[in-house]
């Protein structure tokens, strides 16, 4: 397996001292988190080519990419027109992003229905706002992975049954899932069980770790989450993916620290 960390930790630094210092610290992969000050929208446009420059000296790859989302500025399940055909075309320029720096895949988060909506009607809007995505990318071989939540960022996809059986509704084999450590624990989720369901769906993996109360993103090993038992279920999968630590914002004073003991931390649990 090899290893990938999120920009979002140096959410004080830019793109490209970002990559250059995860490459420092034994990195083969960085994540693009598609908010500012990183890759939103098209404020790098004129910087592309020599970000793509950048990754190719360090021999670094980008293994997904994700735009900035969880209510703002995207709902995809919104019952407000206005707000779902925009969201649409926000992921449409994360996508065109991705597709640019040679990512292979987008992750998207549901969203949340607002008080007193149904339920129903938030899971077909999302439904429509993937085939759409769907469509956008459809002479390309983008996947798009669906990220369950929790119950505190999503009223529809919290758990990865929630996710498949949206995959199941839309039956594409361009749609995955991007499987997160710390939302299944929050969610009570088996991570071996969740493997074992994910086994022949495409599948991208978010490495962080909680209590079990709350999303808090803490760096794998200093919460209650088995990440032996998680390797062990990766291996019995062949799984040859990037595993990606995805930190909080509780470390982004002091990121160097962190995805240095985090690079230390997946090298113990996953080689």
């Amino acid at each position: 397996m090899q290893f990938a960390q999120s920009s979002f930790v140096y959410l004080n630094h830019s793109l490209p001292d970002a990559i250059r210092r995860l490459r420092q610290f034994g990195y083969h992969g960085v994540e693009i988190w598609g908010g500012r000050p990183h890759m939103y929208r098209h404020d790098l446009d004129d910087q592309l080519d020599a970000i793509r420059r950048l990754l190719a000296e360090c021999e670094m790859v980008v293994p997904n990419f994700i735009p900035a989302q969880f209510r703002y500025p995207s709902i995809l399940c919104s019952s407000n027109e206005t707000i779902r055909r925009d969201s649409v075309r926000y992921i449409e320029d994360a996508i065109d992003n991705a597709l640019k720096i040679g990512a292979p895949s987008v992750s998207l988060c549901a969203g949340m229905t607002l008080h007193g909506e149904s339920i129903a009607r938030g899971w077909a809007q999302l439904h429509q706002s993937i085939v759409e995505l769907l469509d956008y990318t459809d002479q390309t071989n983008l996947k798009l992975l669906i990220e369950p939540a929790h119950r505190f960022e999503s009223t529809l996809i919290l758990t990865v049954a929630d996710g498949l059986r949206m995959i199941r509704e839309i039956n594409s084999e361009r749609l995955g899932i991007c499987f997160d450590t710390g939302h299944a624990n929050v969610n009570g989720e088996d991570l071996g069980q969740v493997m074992r369901d994910l086994r022949g769906v495409p599948t991208h993996i978010h490495i962080d770790d909680n209590l079990g109360d709350s999303d808090a993103h803490m760096i794998p090993g200093d919460g209650r989450i088995d990440f032996v038992a998680l390797a062990r279920a990766l291996r019995e999968n062949d799984f040859r993916g990037f595993v990606s630590a995805e930190l909080g914002f509780q470390y982004t004073l002091d990121p160097d620290a962190a995805v240095q003991k985090t690079r230390a931390v997946l090298e113990k649990f996953f080689e």
